[in-house]
């Protein structure tokens, strides 16, 4: 059985204390949040700003475009040919 509560001012308190009959022994296990709950107070406090652009394709590759090295002449027009033996374009 799992019954879910929060710390509040160094006590923990239950969300459902019904659930648990007087007198019956626990054990307190911490969950991880992903995000942690003053994260996700301040973005919905910030909705009304303005979104940020997407990176671009570019921008997101940015730090592998132009570092192939030892790659044929025509490697960008025929990379179908190299890859899969389809005939080459030019």
């Amino acid at each position: 059985m799992i019954v879910r509560g929060m710390v509040k001012k160094g006590k923990i308190q239950l969300h459902d204390p019904g659930s648990l009959p007087e007198g019956v022994e626990v054990e307190v296990r911490i969950v991880k949040r992903k995000v942690p709950v003053r994260v996700l107070q301040r973005k919905r406090s910030t909705r009304s700003r303005k979104k940020e652009r997407p990176l671009t394709l570019a921008e997101r590759l940015s730090g592998v475009i132009g570092r192939a090295e030892g790659l044929a002449p025509d490697a960008a027009i025929n990379h179908d040919h190299y890859l899969y033996g389809v005939p080459k374009v030019r």
